[in-house]
């Protein structure tokens, strides 16, 4: 998968699906609130390495298949992103 294939997958897919923006309150490991919201998410999935993005789109192919919430990972993300 090239970068550019990964991008036009990613954003037929978020088109597609026509997800509505979700916001969070989520607390990092050090106690801090943040509030992140999807569109966060989504821009760092366009920005990650693409080794990364190849991981993510095959997390999202499961999730999809099962008819399963995508922003219920994108959250898990959102987690990802207040702790590193």
């Amino acid at each position: 998968m090239t970068r550019l294939g990964f991008l036009r997958w990613f954003k037929r897919f978020l088109d597609e699906k026509n997800l509505q923006p979700v916001a969070w309150e989520l607390t990092d490991r050090e106690g801090e609130t943040h509030y992140i919201d999807s569109d966060v998410v989504i821009e760092a999935i366009y920005n990650c390495p693409l080794t990364e993005q190849a991981g993510i789109k095959n997390t999202i192919v499961q999730i999809d298949f099962v008819n399963g919430n995508v922003n219920d990972y994108f959250k898990h993300l959102a987690g990802a992103l207040i702790n590193r």
